[in-house]
């Protein structure tokens, strides 16, 4: 009959079988552990008798580097009292309280877990992978932007004029709007500049009320010419590239957290909430620690900018001179190739790979080369031209339109171009593009190549891709598939 014996026993047979006269070595390796571990099997018996062969706990007597219950209860207040204060912020509050010692970042990251004040998630993306740029001084550069909603008592949306300091970031713009329309957003930026001084450049997007860039009037708007007036040089980001004004966009992420979230319908009118921003702006610019500065208040770095430098004022309400909108001269087509370029008398100028393939009006005006894609302006180039032998520039030709060719294999068939502007022969589709959608697309075979025409004019030309013993099946089909009837019906 087998009998298992608990571990007590087992280490207390163990210990007889050495005192009886056994070698510890063979009693080690019979019972499976080492000869330290029988010696201190003898050793607790010895001080403690049949008691000490029980398991111990492994936990230390003492913790000398665990945050103090005090400070941890601090931690805990912090975090309730301002929800939006992360572990840094709270490490800065307690240094600036006087505690000491000081406990550690992630120290309070794990006490607010224990206490579940914040969620165990993990980052996104690894700060290596983040570009990170900075300006050299303050008032050499400030990011402005717009940022809406939020909300008045009676559910109007308002709009908010903000700008950050590239250097400090501190904020000097925040102006509570009823609409983000021109006149506004410039009475913000003369505002932060007859209060802060002229920075020597300001950053903003491309949206029309900071510039004319993708906008069907002349220009300029409003916003530059306030930055002309005082000799700001006015900076725009590429298009759909919002991380160029990261640091004004970071400052809305603060913004929404910590005074849109709690004042949501709160105030009755654009004052109300007019004031009750400039005192959390106060205290974002003169208390608040900010990682990005070492945990310093923005206004530390921000002291020695000039303030209260006189502002040029040169718009009126009423111009005498209302501005003439000359409309922009007719352009010439060009298609974007495979590399995203055009082509204009022998230069090339980058339009972007986004718009392969895809066709582009191009305009040429004092010497600047604008190409438009349905209607909007996408890239901006000063123009190129060869340098003449002569001492009398060559005479510009007119721009001409390719011909097409007699198809030099078959006869040439007529396609109806897809939605994207897509058409297919022998089996193989070929691009025409999507301003050729629904249309009749002549096709024929012209030396090695595709030629696809309207109207007798060449739209695009490939190369043969298809599988040229198919093409005696699309030959024989020269107005392509015959439409089934009862499914046009």
């Amino acid at each position: 009959m087998l009998v298992e014996l608990g571990v007590v026993e087992q280490r207390h047979k163990a210990v007889l079988e050495v005192l009886d006269g056994a070698n510890v070595t063979d009693v080690a390796a019979l019972y499976g552990v080492s000869r330290k571990t029988v010696h201190k099997w003898l050793r607790r018996y010895a001080a403690e008798g049949l008691k000490g062969l029980a398991d111990r706990s492994t936990r230390p007597a003492a913790y000398p580097h665990q945050m103090a219950p005090i400070v941890e209860a601090r931690v805990v207040e912090m975090r309730r009292g301002h929800p939006g204060w992360g572990p840094r912020t709270i490490r800065t509050r307690l240094e600036r309280e006087g505690v000491s010692p000081v406990p550690g970042r992630s120290s309070i990251h794990r006490a607010l877990l224990r206490h579940g004040l914040i969620d165990p998630t993990t980052r996104k993306r690894r700060r290596s992978d983040y570009k990170r740029w900075e300006r050299s001084r303050s008032m050499e550069l400030w990011q402005m932007d717009v940022v809406g909603r939020f909300h008045l008592v009676d559910a109007t949306e308002v709009k908010v004029v903000t700008g950050i300091d590239d250097h400090s970031r501190f904020c000097v713009c925040a102006r509570t709007v009823a609409r983000a329309t021109a006149r506004p957003v410039v009475e913000a930026l003369r505002f932060a500049l007859a209060t802060y001084g002229v920075p020597a450049q300001i950053l903003t997007d491309n949206g029309k009320v900071f510039t004319a860039r993708f906008g069907t009037g002349p220009g300029p708007v409003l916003f530059d010419q306030m930055c002309a007036a005082n000799g700001i040089r006015h900076l725009l980001t590429a298009p759909y590239s919002p991380t160029t004004t990261g640091k004004v966009e970071r400052f809305h992420r603060t913004l929404r957290k910590e005074f849109f979230a709690p004042n949501d319908y709160r105030f009755a009118t654009v004052a109300e909430a007019q004031a009750a921003l400039d005192a959390w702006v106060a205290e974002y610019n003169h208390d608040r620690p900010h990682q990005s500065v070492g945990d310093r208040p923005p206004v530390e770095r921000f002291r020695l900018a000039g303030i209260g430098l006189e502002v040029a004022d040169e718009l009126d309400d009423e111009p005498d001179v209302a501005p003439v909108a000359t409309p922009r001269p007719a352009g010439v087509r060009r298609f974007v190739d495979a590399n995203g370029r055009i082509s204009l008398s022998s230069a090339r100028y980058v339009v972007g790979r986004v718009f392969v393939g895809e066709p582009v009006e191009v305009v040429c005006q004092r010497g600047i080369i604008e190409i438009l894609h349905d209607g909007v302006v996408v890239a901006t180039h000063a123009e190129r031209t060869r340098p003449q032998r002569g001492s009398k520039p060559a005479p510009r030709r007119a721009p001409t339109v390719a011909k097409a060719r007699a198809a030099s294999r078959g006869p040439a068939v007529i396609r109806i171009a897809d939605a994207n502007g897509v058409v297919n022969f022998a089996g193989t589709t070929y691009r025409a593009g999507r301003a050729w959608a629904r249309q009749l697309i002549q096709v024929a075979i012209v030396a090695g190549s595709v030629q696809l025409s309207i109207d007798g004019a060449v739209i695009r030309v490939h190369p043969i891709r298809h599988d040229r013993a198919k093409e005696h099946g699309a030959f024989s089909t020269p107005n392509g598939r015959p439409r089934n009837r009862r499914g046009a019906a």
